[in-house]
């Protein structure tokens, strides 16, 4: 049976989280993006084929191919981070609070 992966699979994994980060900047080929891990280039491969499978990654078509971002995923990736995020601005500000009256107090 052949599942198919999606956002939340390819993001579970530190390197794929770091080799969006890395092209998040800029746009670069695959050689580039495996020199700045220290496995194997099939496996560095590997992780371009996943994020590429699940839409987070797309490669540009001249002969020269460029890994760049996609934005086909990231909506419904944000979508499912926003209740996150508001739940931790909420413990932040309240921390925040905290310690603004604990500062008076001294």
């Amino acid at each position: 049976m052949n599942l198919r992966r999606d956002v939340f699979q390819a993001l579970a994994d530190p390197t794929r989280r770091a080799i969006l980060l890395l092209v998040a900047s800029q746009s670069m080929t695959a050689g580039a993006i495996a020199a700045n891990f220290e496995t194997a280039r099939p496996t560095v491969s590997k992780h371009l084929q996943i994020l590429t499978e699940c839409e987070l990654l797309e490669q540009s078509k001249p002969a020269v191919k460029f890994i760049i971002i996609s934005t086909q995923n990231n909506e419904e990736v944000a979508d499912f981070i926003e209740p996150f995020r508001k739940m931790w601005d909420d413990r932040f500000n309240r921390l925040e609070d905290i310690m603004k009256k604990y500062k008076s107090k001294k």
